[in-house]
């Protein structure tokens, strides 16, 4: 006798999602749920679980994303040329729930501004029955998933500007009850502040641009930092990142297998320049 044995889930696979409704938190944050049948099957791994979503160019339908039979699609798309293949950009699953109806809803926050690019765009036109492409989680332990503090962190440190908000209000919201946690946090505008909801004994400073509050950086610099093993994620700018983790292990000396630092954005660049960069140059 055999016994069957279940066929292995991708860690991640293409929904078709649709807007359920829209909600504007802040000057600079606007939050999209997600939803209908085509989330069935999505699985978020809380904390900063990413994804990816896929956006027409004007005058298209749909986003252009060519998928074989196998689910391959990576090389397919970056062959096609850039004004036809799907715009794609990273973001944070900021939260996923089950509706009273049963169906999964998926929170997207955006940050905004003025002259923001593509998804900026799309994110404040977006209106209920759009329809987004995404690429998604189908389990809740995948490689989409960054903040893992190790089980012996004694305190764990935060820093985020607005792109990494999102994340980091998640992994507040993840973090065991009583954790010892500091948090800084940079926002364009006081009315960017959120509540935030944690059980972390966590210490929270808004560090506001429009009042001249120092960067990330320069109020970690001045810190009285607690004693015990510290776990770091810091995510954002990418030239603030660096420097940031460059502190923390060259003269904080934090292990730095022990910093999770993630640049969301790099400044004067787009995403498809950071693609093409890490890629060795354009397509």
């Amino acid at each position: 006798m055999t016994t069957a044995t279940a066929p292995a889930v991708a860690p991640f696979r293409f929904f078709d999602l649709t807007v359920l409704r829209t909600r504007r938190l802040g000057p600079s944050m606007l939050r999209i749920t997600l939803g209908g049948p085509g989330a069935d099957g999505f699985a978020a791994g809380g904390r900063d679980q990413s994804l990816s979503i896929f956006l027409p160019h004007p005058g298209q339908a749909e986003a252009v994303v060519p998928v074989d039979e196998n689910g391959e699609w990576f090389p397919a798309w970056r062959a096609l040329p850039p004004d036809i293949r799907a715009v794609m950009r990273s973001y944070t699953v900021r939260a996923q729930r089950r509706a009273a109806d049963g169906s999964t809803e998926v929170d997207i926050d955006f940050a905004v501004h003025e002259h923001g690019g593509p998804a900026c765009r799309w994110a404040e036109a977006a209106v209920p029955g759009q329809r987004l492409k995404v690429l998604g989680p189908t389990g809740e332990n995948n490689s989409g998933l960054r903040f893992k503090p190790p089980q012996d962190t004694g305190w764990v440190l935060i820093a985020a500007d607005e792109t990494a908000l999102p994340a980091a209000s998640a992994a507040l919201e993840w973090l065991p009850a009583g954790t010892e946690a500091r948090v800084w946090l940079e926002v364009p505008h006081a009315r960017d502040r959120l509540e935030l909801n944690t059980e972390a004994d966590a210490r929270i400073t808004w560090l506001i641009r429009e009042d001249g509050a120092p960067s990330a950086v320069e109020a970690v610099r001045a810190a009285e930092l607690p004693a015990g093993t510290p776990y770091a994620w810091i995510a954002g700018e990418a030239s603030g990142v660096r420097a940031l983790r460059r502190h923390l292990v060259g003269e904080r000396d934090f292990d730095r297998r022990r910093v999770t630092f993630v640049g969301y954005w790099r400044r004067g660049l787009s995403e498809e320049q950071l693609r093409e960069e890490a890629a060795g140059g354009p397509s």
